[in-house]
C-alpha cells in the first residue's frame, strides 16, 4: 500500500490527517512518521506546526517518540497475562486460583427480600454490603465517608488513573509486578515505571522521579507475585516523599484484605491524594468480582461521576450475594480459617524449600512465592516433567532478573516437601565433566 502524505496547514488539521491515514491502515503500528523538518518542508508549513500536531498526536496516544527512533505509530496492545492453560496431569501451582473448597457455597435464601423489579434508576447500594465495608474502612483507617463500589480491583484502578492521568504519563508500579495492571497502563498509554522491591514492599525512587509521576499504584499486602507486605518503616517512607509530590495519585491495592494477618498501615498519615482498593473476588470468589474503594480527595468523586455515565451502579443482585458471603464467612469463621489454611501451606512450602537451601522471607504472605532462577523455561519445562506447573516470571517483569512464581492457592501440605524438593533439584547447578 502506498503511504499517503499528510495534508493540512495548522498543527490541529495535520494530527487530524494522520490519524485518519492511522485509522485507515495507511500507516500501521510501529511505522515511522516524517521527520518533522521533512514534513514541513512538504506541506509548506512551518516546523513548529508539525512539532504540534505531533504533540497533539502524542498526549492522545497515537504515537508514541522515542530518542533517535523519531517518532512511531504506537505499537498494538498485547496482551500481558500470565494465566494459561495448565496441561492435562499436571499439578496446578501456576494459575494463582484461590481454593474453591475454602469458598462458601451461595444459598437461595441469601435474595430473599431481593426487589427483582428494580429499573434503571436504580441507586442506592445493597445495605448489608455497605455496612460490612464501612466496618472494614473504618477499622483501617481509611474510612472517609461510604465506600464506593466497581466492579473488580482493575475497573476502580483504572478509572482513577482516567481522572489523574493523560496518555504518557508516567505511573510507578512495583517490579515484578501483576501482568494485568501492566496490560492496563498499556491500554490507556501510560508509561509504567518500575520500582524495585524487597522484604519491606516497594523501594521508595528518588524524589525528582516521584515528582515526574502521576501516579503510585503498591500493594499493601500479599504483593503478587511477591508476597511482600509494606512495613511501618517503608510506608513512613513513602509518607515523606508523597509529602513532597502533591500531583502524585497514591492508589493502594488491598486485595488480599481479610485474609492477611499482617495488619495494612495507616492512610490517615498521607497528606497526598490516594485511593484505597479492596477486591472481594479472593475472598469470596472470583464471580463475586466487586471491589470497595474509598479516598481523600476529588479523584474518588470523580469516579463516582464517570460510572454514573457509563455502567450506573454495580450490580444489585451481586451485592446482595456478596453481602450475604461476607457477612456469613465472618460469622461462621470461614473467613479467618481460609486466611490461616493459606498462611499454613505459605509455611509448609517455605520451610520445605529451606531445607534444600532455597532462602525465602518468612515475612511475606498471600498465595505466591518468588523463586530467582538462571532460565525461566528450561526452570518450567523441567519442573513440568517432574508433574508440576509452574508460572513463568517474564510477565510480571519489567527490569527485575529471571524468576518464576509458584502459587500455593491449592496445595496439598503432604505435597510440600516433594514440591520444594523438585524444585531444589531442577535448580541445582549440573556438574559437566571436563575434558
Amino acid at each position: 500500500m502506498t503511504t499517503k502524505i499528510p495534508q493540512g496547514s495548522t498543527a490541529v488539521e495535520i494530527a487530524s490527517s494522520i490519524d485518519k491515514l492511522i485509522r485507515q491502515g495507511h500507516w500501521k503500528p510501529g511505522d515511522q512518521l516524517p521527520a518533522v523538518r521533512l514534513l514541513a518542508a512538504q506541506l509548506g508549513v512551518n516546523a513548529n506546526t508539525v512539532a504540534a500536531a505531533y504533540r497533539e498526536l502524542r498526549n492522545a496516544g497515537s504515537v508514541v517518540t522515542d530518542g533517535r527512533r523519531g517518532t512511531r505509530v504506537t505499537a498494538e496492545i498485547k496482551s500481558t497475562a500470565a494465566e494459561a492453560a495448565i496441561p492435562a496431569g499436571l499439578r496446578d501451582m501456576a494459575s494463582g486460583n484461590v481454593d474453591g473448597r475454602l469458598l462458601l457455597r451461595l444459598e437461595p435464601e441469601w435474595l430473599t427480600g431481593y426487589d427483582r423489579d428494580l429499573g434503571y434508576d436504580a441507586c442506592e447500594d445493597d445495605p448489608t454490603l455497605v455496612e460490612l465495608a464501612k466496618d472494614w474502612l473504618v477499622g483501617h483507617a481509611c474510612g472517609l465517608g461510604d465506600p464506593v463500589f466497581f466492579s473488580g480491583a482493575l475497573d476502580a484502578i483504572e478509572r482513577a488513573l482516567v481522572q489523574r492521568c493523560r496518555p504518557s504519563s508516567h505511573v510507578l508500579v512495583e517490579d515484578p509486578c501483576w501482568p494485568p495492571l501492566l496490560a492496563l497502563l498499556n491500554s490507556l498509554r501510560l508509561k509504567p515505571i518500575p520500582m524495585k522491591l524487597d522484604e519491606q514492599g516497594a523501594m521508595v525512587p528518588p524524589a525528582a522521579i516521584v515528582r515526574q509521576a502521576s501516579a503510585v499504584v503498591i500493594t499493601a499486602r500479599a504483593q503478587n507475585p511477591t508476597g511482600a507486605s509494606y512495613t511501618e518503616v517503608r510506608w513512613s517512607a513513602w509518607q515523606r516523599v508523597l509529602s513532597q509530590s502533591p500531583d502524585t495519585l497514591l492508589i493502594v491495592d488491598d486485595y488480599w484484605g481479610p485474609l492477611s494477618s499482617a495488619s495494612i498501615p495507616s492512610l490517615d498519615a498521607f497528606s497526598t491524594e490516594w485511593i484505597y482498593v479492596l477486591s472481594l473476588s479472593k475472598f469470596l470468589g472470583p464471580d463475586l468480582r466487586i471491589a470497595l474503594a474509598s479516598g481523600n480527595g476529588s479523584v474518588l468523586q470523580g469516579m463516582r461521576r464517570r460510572q454514573s455515565v457509563g455502567p450506573r451502579w454495580v450490580s444489585i443482585l451481586l451485592q446482595t450475594l456478596a453481602g450475604h458471603a461476607w457477612q456469613k464467612m465472618v460469622s461462621s469463621g470461614a473467613l479467618k480459617q481460609a486466611g490461616l489454611t493459606y498462611k499454613k501451606r505459605r509455611a509448609a512450602l517455605r520451610e520445605a524449600l529451606s531445607n534444600h537451601g532455597i532462602m525465602v522471607p518468612d515475612s511475606g504472605e498471600g498465595l505466591h512465592f518468588w523463586l530467582p532462577v538462571p532460565d525461566e523455561s528450561e526452570v518450567v519445562q523441567n519442573l513440568a516433567a517432574m508433574g508440576w506447573a509452574v508460572q513463568a516470571g517474564q510477565p510480571f517483569r519489567l527490569q527485575s532478573p529471571p524468576a518464576i512464581r509458584v502459587s500455593i492457592g491449592n496445595l496439598n501440605l503432604t505435597d510440600a516437601g516433594a514440591l520444594a524438593g523438585d524444585v531444589a533439584r531442577v535448580l541445582t547447578p549440573r556438574r559437566r565433566a571436563i575434558y
